[in-house]
This record gives C-alpha cells, sequence and structure tokens, in this order.
C-alpha cells in the first residue's frame, strides 16, 4: 500500500515507487494507494481503519510530514516513512523505519529521496521516472532550482521534455487537491497512467481543476492584511472551500517588501468547518536574513506566551492564568518547514492566537517621534524655553546666545 500525500512532490513519489515495483516484476493488482479525505492525516482514526482494510503487508508513507505515534496500522506490516519535514528522530510512527533529509541542506524532496532509492534497482527507472521526480521537487523548491550537485544531473531530462512543460504539470497535478471537491484521485492516476508528461497537459480533468483554483485565488487574494504592532508579521484572512491559503501566501511572500517583515500568513475561515487552515511563509526580502527566520520557531514562541483570563479574580485575590497556548493546540500546529510551514486549529483557538500576535493593533505613538508637519499646532508649549521674551531679554546688553528665530 502506497500512502502519498496529496500535492506534486507527494504524488509524484508515490508514482515513482509504484512504476518502479512494477518494473520490478510486481503486478499492478498486488499495489493499492490510498489517498486521505480532506482535512485529514494518516493519524486520524478514520484513515487508520480504512488502511488496515486493505490488510497490507508494506506500507510505505510518503510527504506525510512527520510526527510520533501509534504504528501506522494495527495489524502486521512493514512501513516506510520518506520525507523531507522538520522532525526529530522520535517523530516517527512506531515500528516504522524512516528516510528524512531534513538534517542535510540542501534537503532533498520526498520525491527525490524516492528517486534516488529506486533509480539504482533497475535500468529503466531513470527513463521514466526522471520526470517525475523534476515535477514533484519544483513542486516543492519552485521552477528556478539548478540541478547541480548533491542534486542529480537532470539536464538530459530537462532537455527531452523542457522546463515550461514540466513546470506546467507541476501546477495542473497540484489544482485538483485544492479545489472544493478535492479531487486528488484525478491527479494521482495522471501521473501513474503514462510513462510521458505531454500526455498530462491535455487532461481535461485537471484544466479544469486549474481554471477553478486560478479563479478563487483571484477573488481572494486581493484582501488586505493586517500587521502586528513590530511590522513583523502580515495576516491575510480569507473564506474558500478551496485550497488556496499556500498559493495566496507564496504570492503575497513575492510582492510584499518591508525592513521589519519576517512572516507573510494567510488564514483561510472557509475550508473545514469549525477550524482555520492557515499558511506561513517568509517573504523574499527577508529570506537572506542573519540569522534564518524559522517559521516554526516563532509560531510556538507566540502560542506559548500567556496573559490572565478575563474573569474575576480567585479568592486570593489573584488573577487566574491560562494554560499557555501551546498546550492546547496538538500536533497540527507548526507543522512542515521552517520557512513554509503553517497548521490547522480550531476557530477559538486561532482567534486566541491572533490575539496574543496583537495582529491589527497599533501602538500608540509618542508625542515626540511625531512628525513635526503633524503635530498640533495650537497654543504654545509650556517646555518651549526658546520664546519671544528670551530672545530680546537682554540681562547684559547681548540676546542669549542659543536664540533664535
Amino acid at each position: 500500500m502506497i500512502v502519498p500525500d496529496k500535492d506534486a512532490d507527494g504524488l509524484s513519489s508515490g508514482a515513482i515507487l509504484r512504476h518502479t515495483l512494477v518494473l520490478l516484476g510486481l503486478s499492478p493488482e498486488l499495489i493499492d494507494v490510498h489517498l486521505l479525505s480532506k482535512g485529514t492525516t494518516i493519524h486520524s482514526e478514520d484513515e487508520r481503519a480504512k488502511m488496515v482494510a486493505y490488510k497490507p503487508k508494506h506500507v510505505f508513507v510518503l510527504d506525510q510530514g512527520s510526527r510520533s505515534g501509534p504504528s501506522v496500522i494495527d495489524a502486521d506490516h512493514t512501513a516506510l516513512i520518506i520525507d523531507h519535514h522538520r522532525a526529530t528522530p522520535s517523530d516517527f510512527p512506531d515500528k516504522s523505519e524512516h528516510v528524512t533529509a531534513c538534517d542535510s541542506p540542501p534537503v532533498a524532496t520526498s520525491s527525490l529521496l524516492t528517486y534516488e532509492l529506486c533509480e539504482p534497482l533497475h535500468p529503466d527507472v531513470r527513463d521514466r521516472c526522471a520526470w517525475l521526480c523534476i515535477v514533484g521537487t519544483h513542486g516543492d523548491l519552485g521552477n528556478t532550482l539548478k540541478w547541480e550537485a548533491p542534486f542529480p544531473d537532470m539536464k538530459d531530462v530537462l532537455k527531452k521534455h523542457t522546463k515550461k512543460l514540466l513546470n506546467d504539470v507541476v501546477s495542473l497535478v497540484n489544482a485538483p487537491r485544492r479545489t472544493a471537491t478535492y479531487d486528488v484521485r484525478s491527479a494521482w492516476n495522471a501521473l501513474c497512467e503514462t510513462p510521458d508528461p505531454a500526455p498530462i497537459l491535455k487532461d481535461p480533468r485537471l484544466l479544469a481543476a486549474r481554471a477553478e483554483v486560478n479563479a478563487e485565488v483571484e477573488r481572494c487574494t486581493h484582501t488586505a492584511p493586517k500587521f502586528s504592532p513590530d511590522g513583523k508579521v502580515a495576516v491575510f484572512r480569507i473564506r474558500s472551500e478551496a485550497q488556496v491559503h499556500p498559493v495566496i501566501a507564496t504570492r503575497w511572500a513575492g510582492h510584499l517588501q518591508s525592513k521589519a517583515l519576517e512572516i507573510v500568513m494567510v488564514a483561510n475561515e472557509g475550508y473545514l468547518e469549525g477550524k482555520v487552515n492557515f499558511s506561513c511563509r517568509i517573504p523574499r526580502c527577508a529570506r537572506s536574513r542573519e540569522p534564518p527566520i524559522s517559521i516554526i520557531e516563532r509560531l510556538k514562541y507566540y502560542a506559548s506566551l500567556t496573559e490572565p483570563v478575563d474573569a474575576a479574580p480567585e479568592a486570593d485575590g489573584k488573577p487566574e492564568t491560562k494554560v499557555p497556548l501551546i498546550e492546547r493546540l496538538g500536533d497540527n500546529f507548526a507543522r512542515g518547514h521552517v520557512q513554509a510551514s503553517g497548521g490547522i486549529v480550531s476557530t477559538n483557538d486561532f482567534e486566541e492566537l491572533m490575539h496574543l500576535m496583537q495582529i491589527g493593533v497599533k501602538l500608540p505613538k509618542k508625542e515626540e517621534e511625531a512628525s513635526p508637519s503633524k503635530k498640533k499646532k495650537s497654543g504654545i508649549d509650556p517646555g518651549q524655553k526658546n520664546t519671544l521674551m528670551g530672545y530680546f531679554a537682554k540681562s547684559d546688553g547681548k540676546a542669549p546666545a542659543t536664540g533664535k528665530i
């Protein structure tokens, strides 16, 4: 059973693995794929029940993120996790093996890791799967990536298929999982049913999905942001049944510029009922700053802040204090990469996070810091020592040395 993530990197990882297994002689009838439902993870009880129903002996979990928990399924099996999201050695399901690149920059994507594992196993893997490796890697790292060491040389593959064609495939494959109907299956089928990327560009379902997503991005992207008082965080709040918040976050991260700005957050209040799905990106203007910005660390810092509860004091007169938000958010908060993180939290918890971050709160300007042109020009400042009377006073027959008009 192959359990790939829903995006270009995850689906390409799964397709590479499936093609390799078939090349090695395994019957396609013995290979199942399980695509998670909208808003779930491999740790969700419903998904665990669905996966165990396949009765798999071998389970490959690809690009799903990493965290500790029970075994992938409650049955005898061998599990391999292939991932590149930030994780510690203990952040993996029980009784599983894992391959990760999160501590080895430049961090290889899940599709690149899968390709590197599979390529030596059969002489036809490169011809069949190298383009899938590029699609998945460009899906996560962008299309300006240079395929230089330690990454494999893909010049011949890019010459054969062209970078434009493969980047168009990335856009089409990413589209279905962003739609309100969450049709990931169509993207998976497109990658698995062809040895060549060109036919994917004519897939009617993928083309319709991309048009739907583009229209929704255009509708939501013009939302005005609100900022933290220090200007380090910009938050865009949208409402959409489509998963367009990561796209809009990436778009604004490339446009907003400020010496203070460090994080762009787009929060979607309409994707899952009662939840807020949010995506964060480091703006282009802040990517070269030292020390490097970690979105994960910054989000956890904000969520760890405490403050008195707005309630009556206890009997001893001391205000009751809240349990820090960070302890109540669970494992779906601040996941992903240090430069591209996000989370799924309840609406109430998100509002509390916005309160702790003071989004939309403007600090009062000090009078002495206000622009002279904007100061109120009524009356005379009683503290002003430089007055006309002082200028014309002649205690020694001369005007004061500091007097000016």
